[in-house]
């Protein structure tokens, strides 16, 4: 891609409105403008990133048997109803009629829509396990929406629902979801940490929020520092190892706030091990058993030929959210950072121009054409400016890898550095390697 056709309309004033890094950088480089409170745009460059973070939470849902499918936002509010959760659930809830006058609304969640879904096609425990999921925007009518896409109201979101005909089933489709997380995160460049949550309007047992370090977080988290030391590549795909997984990571202390004892933190944690700071949630997970399934009449024939209520678990990742807590956990100092697999670019051109002389320009696109045939997503930047300009703009773009095209290009050697490090002279197929690993 050709900077010059680039749409990105970077600003060089750092926004007003905007408190915390994530929402600055996005306004700042055009990833996202504002459209009402609460409600933004996604710009082409925003939007890419978005949908590679997608990819990788598509690729790990499917990993472990969760099977796709798409639901709509427009919800019938009978179903709600129905669950007795249309008057509970307050007013982030969207509610609107048609022209008939029938009560819809727009879906925050979909536990009830799935649960219908359900009832109306599996009758047979040989049926289960399953696992559903749907990536889609949501609506919650946010009292203060605030901080950009980490505090909105539409949201991109994956949400996933497992159905078992029993508890024991229920809590090995509980492990799937818990490693698919941690392996989602694990690919994103973030060390999330699962931590025991409240319920809130979903309701159930058992939970746990996934929350990555962040001194802008919303949350205040007390957790054991020995819980970065687990391995997650020791356990294999089974029942047994990851109820052993589970039981590793749940075993050292890590709460936020509406779990906290000050008494159990101090006793079970040494102090020299004990973080306590803030933190950003980047998924949700639940089991809360019939909770849907008793209400809305979702039954199954069981094995002994009685009818079982199906057990039910929910699980959500906030993809559009995401965007933003990664900001958060790698921007520093002016300069962005994207990991290699959501960045926008796989690397960036950078010649120094001048109207009296285009030779660098005239190198660049050659190099640039050389990665196209190559299948390297590279991004050339062709506009005339200074080079120190060009240089503060990639900071904030974020993209790994620069080339830079100037006077110390000589021959097949150009200037390389990975954003944030040191410069070095390397030949076209270096750096082709580089790229690669």
């Amino acid at each position: 891609m050709l900077l010059s056709k680039l749409f990105i309309p970077i600003t060089k004033d750092l926004p007003s409105d905007a408190k915390i890094k994530s929402h600055q950088l996005m306004l700042r480089t055009g990833m996202i403008r504002q459209s009402a409170a609460g409600i933004y745009s996604w710009l082409p460059l925003g939007f890419k990133i978005m949908k590679k973070i997608e990819l990788i939470v598509r690729e790990e849902q499917n990993n472990i048997g969760a099977q796709e499918m798409l639901m709509p936002t427009i919800q019938s509010a009978d179903i709600w109803k129905e669950s007795g959760r249309y008057d509970d659930y307050g007013e982030e809830m969207l509610r609107i009629k048609d022209r008939q006058g029938r009560e819809m609304l727009y879906g925050p969640t979909n536990e009830e829509l799935i649960t219908e879904i359900f009832r109306s096609s599996i009758k047979s425990y040989k049926s289960l396990p399953q696992m559903l999921y749907h990536i889609q925007w949501k609506f919650r009518d946010e009292v203060r929406p605030r901080f950009g896409v980490m505090r909105c109201r539409e949201f991109f979101m994956k949400d996933a629902y497992s159905f078992d005909i029993d508890e024991e089933s229920a809590k090995k489709s509980y492990n799937k979801m818990f490693y698919a997380y941690l392996k989602t995160f694990k690919r994103l460049g973030l060390e999330a940490i699962p931590m025991a949550a409240d319920t809130g309007p979903i309701g159930g047992d058992l939970s746990h929020e996934f929350v990555i370090l962040a001194e802008t977080g919303e949350s205040k988290i007390y957790t054991d520092k020995k819980i970065f030391e687990i391995n997650l590549n020791k356990f294999q795909f089974n029942d047994t190892s990851l109820e052993n997984m589970r039981k590793e990571f749940t075993s050292f202390y890590a709460v936020t706030d509406e779990k906290f004892n000050k008494g159990e933190f101090d006793k079970l944690v040494d102090k020299s091990n004990q973080i306590i700071t803030k933190g950003i949630e980047v998924g949700h997970i639940f089991y809360f058993s019939d909770k849907y399934s008793k209400p809305l009449n979702c039954f199954v024939d069981s094995q002994d030929g009685n009818k079982n209520s199906v057990k039910m678990g929910s699980y959500g990742i906030g993809v559009s959210r995401l965007v933003g807590a990664i900001i958060e956990a790698k921007y520093n100092n002016d300069i962005m950072k994207w990991p290699k697999l959501i960045s926008p670019f796989d690397i960036v051109i950078i010649p120094s121009i001048s109207k009296n002389n285009r030779e660098n320009l005239a190198k660049a696109n050659k190099i640039y054409q050389d990665l196209k045939q190559q299948n390297v997503d590279a991004l050339l930047d062709d506009v005339d400016e200074n080079m120190s300009a060009k240089f503060k703009k990639h900071d904030l773009i974020g993209v790994p890898y620069q080339i830079i095209i100037g006077s110390k290009s000589q021959g097949d050697k150009f200037e390389f550095k990975e954003i944030n490090g040191e410069t070095k002279i390397l030949s076209l197929k270096e750096i082709k390697d580089k790229i690669k690993n």
